[in-house]
């Protein structure tokens, strides 16, 4: 069943997300298509996602590569908020966030320059 949820923005405004809806019975006064308000900001659940990120990153940097890439999909959900879902038809956004390390050019420039 599909749902709908309005995330309030902290500047004003909302944003109406399409969410799944819990597995189970369906209530017959909660028609599908019903719009629910979020219990926490737009805002607010993306950052506890980017919080997880960065700390994802502090553990990898600690290994020393030259490049970080992390991969993730972002489900949001009324009561949750933002959740780290699988990535592809699961996340309702797909996060890729990269990182290089001072002085180490990117891959695709060091790929371009012109052979002597």
């Amino acid at each position: 069943m599909q749902e709908f949820v309005r995330f309030p923005l902290a500047d004003g405004g909302s944003v109406v997300v399409e969410v799944e809806g819990e597995p189970g019975l369906e209530q017959a006064a909660a028609p599908s298509g019903v719009l629910r308000k979020a219990t926490t900001t737009f805002e607010h659940a993306l950052s506890e996602v980017r919080a997880a990120a960065s700390a994802a990153l502090a553990q990898f940097r600690d290994l020393g590569p030259d490049e970080v890439e992390l991969k993730f999909g972002v489900k949001l959900d009324a009561q949750a908020g933002a959740v780290i879902a699988r990535t592809g038809l699961q996340g309702q956004f797909e996060v890729k966030l990269k990182w290089l390390r001072e002085g180490v050019p990117p891959a695709e420039e060091a790929a371009e320059e012109p052979e002597a």
